[in-house]
């Protein structure tokens, strides 16, 4: 069975509706990267109360290549048509990056709230995702960057009696070289900006930034979030009180391998990113961030992005055996009030990788495999 059929019986009800594809979606939902399309080219200007005129922009301003977690999230390939969407998620996925606005995404866990950043990415475009996990102890500055003082104070004092051991040893004046040595070692070795930081470096494109199980953090976090939301920029405090002296700083950025410049200890965007916002709805955020973020529920998945979803990952397996399981899964799933979707992913690769037989166990392994959540025994 395809993805644009289904199976007889009880999951009629669960096919999304066909409609025509809006003429103002530029995200169409369907993971497929835009082809000769580039983001810039199709997104009209910002809002005028959302303009950011951040700078400077890096020489080289192509955003990072995917790191592989999109193809470990996502799948190979999207088998999605555009007429499987949920066209209210696209809508609002749309009117995040017309608006410059953060996505805050709700739902039960395991519906696709966090592969929805990566969706994002990939199908404009937008390169390797920013991921910022929330714990109980993450704060803001947490996210913006780190600064190791101490790491920085060791390096000086190395540095420091390398250069007395040398004029110890030669009883000439200290030369010009030796002189350099005594001098702390550069600030930016020593700052590594986190993911919140990097997605608002300016450049042309935005930056897909995943601010996952927000509530998860302190009660006081998403209100400190407000003012690099409202202002698009932040300041690094170390590098603002040496910016006569060195007013261009070369920090270290959350992608691998990567450095970014500060100017007089300011980062200011230029493209507000897209940032995707996950909750699995364990609490209640204030209504001044709620005013400041558009909101989508995710729903539970249809048939066909759940058929989507498997053909992606294991594209090599039974076609006829997948649509049974996926069948099963979703009778269980609406007698129990929901499963995740990625356990469908596990029965269906045990069920037809060849690493499982079938024997009289497989409904006791089922059993196991597709418990609810909400189950302790």
């Amino acid at each position: 069975m395809g993805i644009d059929e289904h199976p007889d019986g009880g999951a009629a009800q669960r096919q999304s509706p066909s409609f025509g594809t809006p003429g103002w979606w530029i995200y169409r939902g369907t993971g497929r990267p835009l082809r000769d399309i580039r983001l810039t080219d199709v997104l009209p200007a910002p809002p005028p109360w959302r303009d950011f005129g951040g700078g400077p922009i890096a020489v080289r301003d192509v955003p990072p290549p995917d790191d592989g977690e999109a193809r470990r999230r996502l799948g190979a390939e999207s088998h999605l048509s555009e007429r499987n969407v949920d066209p209210h998620e696209v809508d609002m996925v749309n009117a995040a990056l017309y608006l410059r606005r953060p996505l805050l995404v709700t739902g039960r866990p395991g519906t696709g709230k966090s592969s929805l950043a990566y969706r994002i990415a990939r199908e404009l475009g937008l390169g390797r995702v920013l991921r910022w996990p929330i714990t109980s102890r993450t704060t803001l500055n947490s996210g913006l960057y780190a600064y190791d003082a101490i790491g920085r104070a060791q390096a000086a004092a190395t540095r420091q009696a390398l250069a007395r051991w040398g004029v110890d040893a030669d009883t000439s004046s200290l030369s010009a070289d030796r002189a350099m040595t005594l001098a702390e070692p550069p600030v930016g070795e020593f700052l590594r900006l986190g993911p919140l930081g990097t997605a608002f470096l300016p450049a042309e494109l935005p930056r897909v930034l995943l601010i996952d199980e927000l509530d998860k953090s302190e009660v006081d976090l998403p209100n400190d979030l407000l003012s690099i939301f409202e202002d698009g920029q932040f300041t690094i405090s170390e590098l603002e009180r040496m910016r006569d002296r060195s007013p261009e700083v070369t920090v270290l950025a959350d992608d691998p391998g990567t450095t970014a410049t500060v100017v007089d200890g300011r980062v200011s965007c230029r493209a507000f990113p897209m940032v995707v916002i996950t909750s699995n709805g364990e609490r209640e955020f204030p209504e001044a961030f709620l005013r400041r973020c558009l909101r989508l529920t995710i729903k539970e998945p249809t048939i066909e992005q759940l058929a989507a979803m498997v053909a992606a990952h294991l594209a090599d397996s039974d076609d006829e055996q997948r649509q049974r399981m996926i069948q099963e899964f979703l009778d269980r799933a609406a007698d129990g009030g929901g499963l995740p979707a990625d356990k469908l992913l596990d029965a269906v690769y045990l069920a037809t990788s060849g690493a499982y037989h079938d024997d009289d166990s497989w409904s006791r392994l089922l059993d196991a495999l597709w418990r609810q959540l909400t189950s302790v025994t």
